[in-house]
Order: structure tokens, then sequence, then C-alpha cells
């Protein structure tokens, strides 16, 4: 599952600090604006993330798809971490279509976008703008990581590519372990099934996961022993794995980063 030149590699450890929902009653530190979302940035790349995953929101706190606020905080935001892989959402939650998603996107044209599945095809009706869509990106070099909330989905992720509905010999993942409600608790034992999957499609994929629960450190740490990436930050999980709330998103990348050097420690 070795990348191509063509596409870049997914960061190794990116942060995703506010989510399309959260805001400061789940925890004071959560970033809503984009002057937060820039200083989040700049303290997550410092305690060791290489990328971020960037929800945006709206005068009320509410979860915003705009191509010309992400223009503007991208340009920040690469002028004050240049280093940093810049990733944009393009979640609906709830509040957008299809058809909105993907002309915030085409409007926007970014380095890098996460795209549910999911949420471009509904029914096997859409299938066809979602093809559409899918090519355009790949020719225009708009860098998808395309996200699955179950090996399921991830199946029908795979059987979509080899039937060439998916664009691209080479493909990004975010692999979603768990659910946001707590209704299925991240185990690390999980994601083999993820991994078996991909092994067995042939296809060349690079993969990163997310994970929610008590046990969200540990599961980010067995992704990248499986050879995987790690998304971490209050998006998914606001405690640290003794239980403790974390002071802030920075304090979640470090102690993540503290536990893959562990990995590597002789």
């Amino acid at each position: 599952m070795t990348a191509p030149n063509s596409k870049t590699s997914l960061p190794h450890l990116m942060v995703a600090p506010n989510g399309a929902r959260r805001d400061a009653t789940a925890h004071p530190t959560i970033p809503l604006t984009d002057d937060e979302l820039v200083q989040t940035a700049i303290e997550c790349h410092n305690a060791g993330a290489d990328g971020i995953h960037i929800h945006i929101r709206d005068s009320d706190g509410l979860h915003l798809l705009d191509a010309g606020r992400y223009r503007a905080l991208l340009a920040c935001m690469d002028d004050v971490v240049p280093e940093l892989y810049l990733q944009i959402t393009s979640e609906s939650a709830n509040r957008y279509e299809a058809d909105q998603q993907q002309q915030m996107v085409r409007d926007l044209q970014p380095k890098y976008v996460s795209v549910a599945l999911r949420e471009m095809v509904r029914c096997e009706e859409d299938w066809a703008q979602a093809k559409d869509f899918y090519q355009w990106a790949e020719d225009t070099g708009v860098e998808i990581q395309h996200i699955v909330y179950s090996p399921t989905e991830l199946q029908s992720f795979l059987e979509n590519c080899q039937l060439g509905r998916i664009a691209g010999e080479h493909q990004l993942l975010q692999l979603v372990l768990g659910t946001y409600d707590g209704t299925q608790i991240s185990r690390p034992t999980d994601i083999r099934r993820f991994v078996d999957l991909m092994a067995a499609s042939g296809l060349s994929l690079d993969w990163g996961l997310c994970a929610f629960g008590p046990e969200e450190t540990e599961c980010l740490i067995e992704a990248i022993r499986l050879g995987g990436k790690a998304r971490v930050g209050f998006e998914n999980s606001l405690w640290h794995a003794d239980g403790t709330l974390a002071k802030d998103n920075a304090a979640r990348v470090r102690e993540v980063k503290s536990g893959i050097s562990l990995l590597t420690s002789p």
C-alpha cells in the first residue's frame, strides 16, 4: 500500500481541534473563531502535530461551509505554520446537502479536504453526481481523504473504487472507530477488521484513524503500529488515557505523540 509520488502522504499526527458540534460548554478552550483556530494550529504544531483538520463556525457558533472564509483562514495558517498540512472539512452536520458540499469544494479548490462517502451517496441515484465530483477532484489536484465509519462502509468504498466510481489509483482514507454518541465504544482490537479489508483489496491506500472514548489514545497508537496515521483532538475526545480532562488540544497531541515515540524507542 505504498503511495505514488503524485499524492501527498497523510500527516502522521493530525489534530481535529473543534469539529462541527462541540462548543465552550463542552470545554472552554475549544477554538470557535478563526483567530482561535490559528492560535490552536500554532500550539498543536509546536506540540508535535503535522496536520490540522479544520471546521469553521458562523457568528452563532454553528458549523459553516464557506469558501471565502476558508480561503482567508488557510492563507493565514499557511503564513504562520507553513509546515502544517491544512485539511478542511466538507461535513454536512445536518445543515448541507451533497450538492452544496461539493460546490463549496469546487469553489475553494483546497489542497486537502475530507469527504464522507455516506454524505455523497445516500442512495444509488446519487452515484452519477458523486462520480463526477470525485473525477473533478482527481483531475484538479484536490486531494480527498475519504471518511468511512465502519468496516461495511469501507468494503463499499473499496468495491466502488474497483468499479471506477471513485477516481484515482491511490486513495486516502479516514477510518472512524466508534461513534460520537458513545453507543459504540472505540477499542484497539477493532482496527484489525479495517486493516484486513484494506490489505485484501490490493489497492494503494494511505489511511488515518480517529477514535472516541476512554481508549482513544490506545487506539491511535495501535493505528500507528499497524501502519496507519492518527487524528486526535477535541472533535473526537476531550480526555487523556488516565481519564483526566485535557487542558487543551495541544495537551492531547503531546500525549499521543509521546505514546507513538515509545513504539520506536529501543
